[in-house]
Order: C-alpha cells, then sequence, then structure tokens
C-alpha cells in the first residue's frame, strides 16, 4: 500500500470516524463506541487531538488532556488494524509530544499494547492509580 500519510493538530475531530476509528482498532473494545453522545463529549472536550490521515481516511488519532506545560495525559492511541505496524502510534506519540515539549506525557496501555510503548523508548511508571466509581473512596 503507497498511502500519503498526513499528520496533523486536528480539532474538530467528528465523533463519527472516531468511532469508526475505535471499531477498526482494538481500542474500541475498551471505550464507549455504542454511545454516541459520550463519544462526542470525548472529543469535545479532548484538548490536543493528533491524527494520521490516508487520503483523507482516518486511519490513527492520539486524543489527549493537557495543560501544556506540566502534564499530557494521552488518553487514546487507536491506529486501524491494516494500518498497524507502520509507526503510525509511534508518530502519533511523537507529534503529540512535540507540541506539549515542557509537559510529561502520560498513558495507562492497553493491556494488549503493554509491550509496546517500553520497545519505542517509553518508561513504565509503577505508582499509577484509578478510581471509577467514587463510591469506592474511603
Amino acid at each position: 500500500m503507497n498511502d500519503q500519510l498526513v499528520f496533523q493538530k486536528e480539532d474538530p475531530l467528528d465523533p463519527v470516524e472516531f468511532r469508526d476509528l475505535l471499531i477498526d482498532s482494538t481500542l474500541g473494545e475498551r471505550r464507549p463506541v455504542g454511545d454516541q453522545k459520550r463519544l462526542g463529549t470525548m472529543v469535545r472536550h479532548a484538548n490536543l487531538i493528533v491524527t494520521a490521515r490516508a487520503n483523507g481516511l482516518l486511519v490513527g488519532a492520539a486524543r489527549s488532556l493537557t495543560d501544556f506545560a506540566y502534564c499530557t495525559y494521552l488518553s487514546d492511541l487507536a491506529v486501524r488494524k491494516s494500518f498497524q505496524k507502520r509507526g503510525i502510534g509511534r508518530e502519533l506519540i511523537r507529534q503529540t509530544k512535540l507540541l506539549t515539549p515542557q509537559a510529561k506525557l502520560i498513558l495507562l496501555s492497553a493491556p494488549a499494547a503493554v509491550d509496546y510503548y517500553p520497545r519505542i523508548g517509553m518508561t513504565r511508571h509503577e505508582q499509577c492509580y484509578v478510581l471509577d466509581d467514587v463510591a469506592k473512596l474511603r
């Protein structure tokens, strides 16, 4: 395949396009792809979205929340299955970091990608915690 890849900061990103990308990547299994309103909110409130397009088709996206000074939380990194293993995910991370040079880039790995991030030069951080249900806070 000789697709011309274009990486760019993109705002706004169409939630339907984002949903289709999530479904066609392994990330769709862990995102609310059946809830278009929630996906729209996710896209609308992200303040940094970097995309990869091949001939106009959305083939990858890095959706982040950042203060541009101290931290960037890369909450979604998705690449269409047919475009994986071409360096697109790494380039989306690189472009995100270039747009937030002072900020530490942070992400939570999908189970299938745990071994990917160290291979591209990211450092594992053992002290991460999550809270899904406020009722569990003691």
